[in-house]
């Protein structure tokens, strides 16, 4: 009975959904992605679009628009006709960091999206080349405040979420780190692996392979709750840095004008893909949990990483490049 029931339900709630939403889609969504293939977003993306024309036989197509700090990607899917076929997969860095970073950032989250729910959430991770000096945390702020400023870490760029992750753990640790930049989190992890610089805050995917080829080490997580994906990993509060929460979530948006109806059907069905059992380990095996939470909790977590942010960027006087 409680099955029949929920079947009638269903029935009754496409009918009263609006005409544009029960026809919806009737062809191709682009998904516009800002950064260039084999990324965590765009893997992201192409991983999440391929199930869900498995499952709805609804047609994708992923382009990326790499440049700008996220800029071009964002900034077209912001003046996209808001009909539900242009969305946007981002990452924290988009809506959390940026605004930190580039107070004049050419959008706004609240004027210019609509939130439809995060795909999956990775954690980050400070890691160190095999022979650095150093294997937990007490040891990194040890060297650290031996020698102020001299103590290295690479990330994938200057203000990215890494750059800012790092430099929320130097001011939870009361010491001064120096930041070195490279073009990409494949090339930040390299340069800790080769010995080029003894620290690094990477995501789980770029260290994979240096990590089972025992290149470099893990000192633990950004974040403020262990991973899955290796449970002996221990976080930064644990290591003695409290306060600390930073991961690289992805996420789907629509622009603002798209019906609610639309937001609404897109965040079902996508939640529903991702909580099938294989995409779930997809995403397990890349170091990441699926997301699925609501539109209105995603808008609230976004706004809450966006006020940490900020508040890390003016208190280490971070500068765009």
């Amino acid at each position: 009975m409680r099955s029949l029931a929920a079947l009638a339900c269903a029935a009754l709630m496409t009918l009263t959904l609006p005409a544009a939403a029960q026809d919806y889609p009737t062809k191709p969504i682009r998904v516009l992605v800002p950064f260039a293939p084999g990324g965590v977003v765009d893997v992201t993306a192409r991983l999440l679009t391929q199930k869900m024309t498995e499952r709805l036989g609804w047609s994708f197509v992923v382009e990326n628009r790499p440049g700008g700090n996220g800029f071009i990607a964002v900034t077209a899917a912001a003046k996209a006709a808001p009909d539900g076929y242009t969305l946007l997969m981002a990452h924290t860095g988009e809506f959390a960091g940026n605004p930190a970073v580039f107070p004049d950032a050419p959008y706004e989250l609240e004027r210019d999206f609509k939130p439809i729910t995060m795909v999956s959430d990775t954690p980050m991770l400070l890691v160190a080349s095999k022979d650095a000096p150093f294997n937990t945390f007490a040891e990194v702020l040890a060297a650290a405040k031996a020698k102020p400023g001299t103590v290295a870490f690479s990330s994938p760029g200057n203000g990215s979420i890494n750059h800012l992750a790092g430099e929320w753990l130097a001011l939870q640790g009361n010491v001064k780190l120096l930041h070195i930049p490279y073009k990409g989190g494949a090339p930040a992890a390299a340069a800790v692996a080769s010995g080029e610089v003894p620290l690094g805050v990477v995501a789980v995917p770029a260290v994979q392979t240096h990590l089972r080829t025992g290149r470099m080490k893990v000192i633990g997580l950004t974040t403020a709750a262990r991973t899955p994906y290796d449970k002996s990993w221990v976080t930064a509060a644990e290591g003695g840095i409290p306060g600390v929460d930073s991961s690289n979530w992805v996420g789907l948006f629509a622009p603002k004008g798209v019906p609610d109806a639309i937001v609404q059907k897109l965040y079902d069905e996508v939640k529903t893909t991702l909580d099938t059992p294989e995409v779930r380990e997809r995403f397990a095996q890349a170091g990441a949990v699926t997301g699925g939470m609501p539109p209105a909790e995603f808008l609230a977590r976004i706004k809450t990483d966006a006020a940490r942010y900020k508040e890390v960027v003016q208190k280490a006087a971070v500068k765009p490049e």
